[in-house]
């Protein structure tokens, strides 16, 4: 059976440029990572290094902070390298409980395949925002690089990559989320 090959990165059509983060969108995150078993308390946080990403890393991070959380680092990456190695190490090295994504889906997918393959990373334990909730961003990845990885949506509501597939679901009303 022959060994599946990434797609092709799309050259002729621009990728989505992330959106700055929503107040729902950034519950919704909280939520997940709290509600996550086994228990999440430390996190490493990682961004691209548009402006919409840093904001989201970095309202995420103070939110987390101020929920009694610990940040262990915070790595940045651009869209285009040489080599992924050394954000992918710097991501892993204090061996957190789960990992925060907040980027734009080429520059994530292309550090998500070095973390997969030089790093003790998984998709399973790793948060994602909505600027990542992008199907096309499986493919670049590769086969399974990502299943389980998990985010929220600009709405409040989820996604998740499972078997290949990038499936959604709506908000549903939680304390503290939407007033309610």
């Amino acid at each position: 059976m022959p060994t599946p090959v990434p797609a092709p990165e799309p050259a002729d059509r621009p990728l989505p440029v992330p959106a700055r983060h929503t107040e729902v969108e950034l519950a919704a995150l909280l939520h997940l990572l709290t509600t996550s078993r086994p228990r999440v308390h430390t996190v490493a946080v990682g961004h691209s290094r548009d402006e919409a990403s840093r904001a989201t890393a970095l309202a995420f991070t103070e939110a987390w902070q101020a929920r009694g959380g610990t940040v262990l680092t915070v790595t940045d990456w651009p869209e285009h390298a040489a080599s992924w190695l050394r954000p992918a190490r710097r991501l892993t090295a204090q061996e957190p409980d789960a990992w925060v994504i907040a980027a734009a889906p080429l520059g994530w997918a292309r550090l998500a395949r070095r973390l997969r393959h030089s790093t003790a990373w998984t998709a399973e334990r790793t948060f994602g925002s909505a600027a990542l909730a992008e199907p096309h961003m499986i493919a670049l990845a590769g086969p399974d690089t990502l299943h389980g990885l998990r985010g929220a949506t600009a709405d409040g509501g989820t996604w998740e990559v499972r078997d290949g597939w990038l499936t959604t679901a709506r908000p549903r009303s939680r304390p503290g989320l939407f007033g309610s």
